[in-house]
């Protein structure tokens, strides 16, 4: 009897553990998860926070159609769809974890709308207003990056040019998509920071959080798996970029705490030949737009001019200096 309580007692144990795993890393939606204007807690944000939310609430004013799929298992995928003039190029972009297009997109949004694009922002599953209420890491979201390109194929034309850009989670699930048979009318992708893998920045986290990284690895497994119906076993962005036929901008700040920059450097070393990487001294998370956004923008008007070639949208062309 003392054998059986034991074992109903650790089984108890485990399943609460992983469930409170669960909720701390994949559960969606958190407390103010969806709010534009919730900013992290880094040392970079307060001195700037008044410039951030300025160009944040600038994106908030900008008129947009709201689109909708459904993707493979079936849950409504929702994205904000801002045109500036028909028939040009679109980007479609994508938010980081438990982040929102607004807040985690205004630097390339402003850069993309001043080149003269069409914006197609995502709203990942589990945020904003799309549905689930899992977070995957990019192991789900990268079907659904592939299905988004499919809509915008249907909607626009295979003549009409997209690029892919992705911000921290964004940005790995477009590596991590990076692989797939895109429709002919995808062109290139821009990341900025993204991890490596799902398993790669949960072990991160817990050496961060002086954690043992192993177990915790084990456990936030066993958590995805029971509770969110995914592996962090899966899909890795350095093996996805091997066999990639895009061209890729790679952006990443080198005072990333949240996700090392070397993580884009393993991903550079992958396919140096289809990658370019820009290393931004000093910048935090995400914030190497905000820290130098001349040097960010001009890389992303020498890559889109090589990508697009005679394809780029005209204010560009009268915008280069």
């Amino acid at each position: 009897m003392f054998l059986l309580w034991l074992i109903l007692l650790l089984t108890s144990a485990f399943f609460a553990f992983t469930f409170a795993l669960y909720l701390v890393f994949f559960y969606s939606p958190n407390k103010n998860q969806n709010d534009d204007r919730r900013l992290a807690r880094v040392s970079q944000i307060p001195v700037r926070r008044g410039q951030i939310l300025k160009m944040i609430d600038e994106v908030r004013k900008i008129p947009y159609e709201t689109v909708e799929i459904l993707s493979r298992d079936d849950f409504v995928l929702r994205g904000r769809y801002m045109e500036q003039t028909p028939g040009a190029p679109v980007c479609i972009c994508f938010h980081g974890y438990r982040g929102t297009p607004n807040r985690d997109l205004y630097g390339p949004i402003r850069i993309l709308r001043r080149m003269g694009f069409n914006l197609l922002l995502v709203e990942h599953r589990a945020h904003c207003s799309s549905e689930s209420n899992t977070i995957t890491m990019g192991v789900k979201e990268r079907f659904d990056c592939l299905d988004w390109t499919e809509y915008a194929q249907y909607r626009f034309g295979r003549e009409v040019p997209v690029l892919l850009v992705g911000v921290s989670m964004g940005a790995t699930a477009v590596m991590m998509a990076s692989e797939f048979a895109f429709p002919d009318s995808v062109k290139g992708i821009i990341a900025d920071c993204p991890f490596t893998s799902a398993k790669d920045i949960v072990f991160y986290r817990a050496q961060q959080l002086h954690l043992l990284p192993r177990s915790a690895t084990l456990f936030t497994e066993a958590a995805a798996r029971i509770y969110g119906g995914f592996s962090l076993y899966g899909p890795n962005a350095i093996e996805s970029v091997k066999r990639t036929r895009l061209p890729i901008l790679l952006i990443h700040g080198e005072s990333d705490y949240a996700v090392p920059s070397y993580m884009s450097e393993q991903i550079h070393n992958a396919n140096r030949e289809q990658i370019e990487l820009h290393l931004f001294p000093r910048a935090g998370h995400a914030l190497s737009y905000l820290l130098d956004p001349d040097r960010y923008e001009a890389c992303y008007r020498s890559y889109i001019r090589r990508v697009l070639k005679d394809q780029v949208p005209k204010p560009m062309k009268i915008r280069l200096k």
